[in-house]
């Protein structure tokens, strides 16, 4: 896929919080650039171009451009850690690619066919249990999104990830969250009185929930 996101990035030499906190002062992300057997590199991005460019789902699964004083490379976005409360960007993550080796990247799921599906004119409510998927395929291979049609899904009726059709050349990782091996459902239409009892224990179930973990272990910020 070809990159259409083009990010500008400055090498940095101070790792630790107080360096990051005043990068973030003035208006700039810490960062971490790795990958493709060359050692790690510590960068800095402009909080304002960076917000910008994430505005676009696509850029989560696509290979883009990122020029570090002004050196051209292809790289993904491989973590994001914003503030909790203001969604601020704190810290970034980007890997190198080879057009020769295979990605493991997220790919966000685009549903279609809901308000016509069966199951939903029958008076049923869909529930999307997952909303992107854990693939893995070379740079060139790697899809904007994946579509799952509803439009055949009864009442009751639901679609696992082992019904999901991968684009040619992409590998869906068939592993349930938490790594267990069961077959996960992707989405599924139920009467409304379920499908709200649903959503009230996902909520629950999300109280308290964070994951703060970066792959990059060179920056302690």
């Amino acid at each position: 896929m070809a990159s259409n996101f083009e990010f500008n990035a400055e090498s940095r030499s101070e790792a630790g919080t107080g360096p990051a906190r005043t990068l973030r002062r003035v208006g700039r992300i810490p960062g971490v650039l790795y990958g493709a057997h060359q050692d790690a590199e510590m960068i800095s991005l402009e909080q304002r171009e960076m917000t910008k460019n994430l505005e676009a789902e696509s850029v989560y699964s696509q290979v883009l451009t990122l020029n570090v004083d002004g050196k051209a490379q292809k790289v993904i976005l491989k973590d994001l850690q914003r503030h909790p409360s203001t969604s601020t960007i704190l810290h970034v993550d980007f890997q190198r690619v080879s057009q020769k080796e295979k990605l493991r990247v997220h790919v966000p799921i685009h549903f279609i066919g809901e308000s016509i599906s069966v199951g939903v004119q029958k008076g049923g409510v869909v529930t999307h249990n997952v909303v992107e998927l854990d693939v893995s395929c070379l740079p060139d291979d790697i899809p904007e999104f994946i579509e799952i049609d509803l439009t055949e899904v009864d009442l009751g009726g639901s679609v696992h990830l082992s019904e999901v059709t991968a684009p040619s050349g992409v590998e869906i990782y068939l592993q349930a969250h938490g790594g267990g091996k069961q077959d996960m459902v992707i989405a599924s239409i139920q009467h409304g009185k379920f499908a709200e009892e649903d959503e009230t224990t996902e909520e629950a179930d999300d109280l308290g929930y964070g994951d703060s973990d970066s792959d990059s272990d060179i920056d302690s910020e």
